[in-house]
């Protein structure tokens, strides 16, 4: 299996429900993300895909969510904008369009901190 890792960061503010403590309020981080896409095969000419275009996506996805509230985005209406989430919510923002190229979302890992991360597997990885 080859896989292509990105890493980009966004800023964003969220509260977190029924966990307790201080993160039941509102309060913010500078979050990392790494992106990983992957496939058993390079195409023809010798990349699993251009780097470039992973950039792309997860640039336009980050952008949606960049200074934002996320308890305000839809996609979090019902659900805790947790570091868990937000992993899940950019995964499944990718996967068409990395279907589409002929790779699958390998892992999603977002830091909340330098030493505290999480990491979304897709369903096919």
């Amino acid at each position: 299996m080859y896989e292509v890792t990105i890493i980009k960061s966004f800023s964003a503010a969220h509260l977190l429900s029924q966990v307790g403590g201080k993160c039941e309020e509102l309060h913010g981080h500078n979050f990392k993300v790494e992106l990983s896409v992957g496939a058993e095969e390079l195409n023809p000419s010798g990349l699993l895909i251009d780097f470039r275009l992973v950039k792309k996506w997860l640039g336009d996805i980050l952008e949606e969510i960049d200074h934002k509230h996320l308890n305000e985005i839809p996609f979090f209406a019902k659900l805790n904008p947790s570091a868990e989430n937000v992993a899940r919510f950019i995964a499944e923002k990718i996967e068409p369009l990395a279907k589409k190229e002929g790779v699958i979302v390998t892992r999603v890992k977002v830091w909340e901190s330098d030493n505290a991360y999480v990491t979304y597997k897709g369903e096919k990885a």
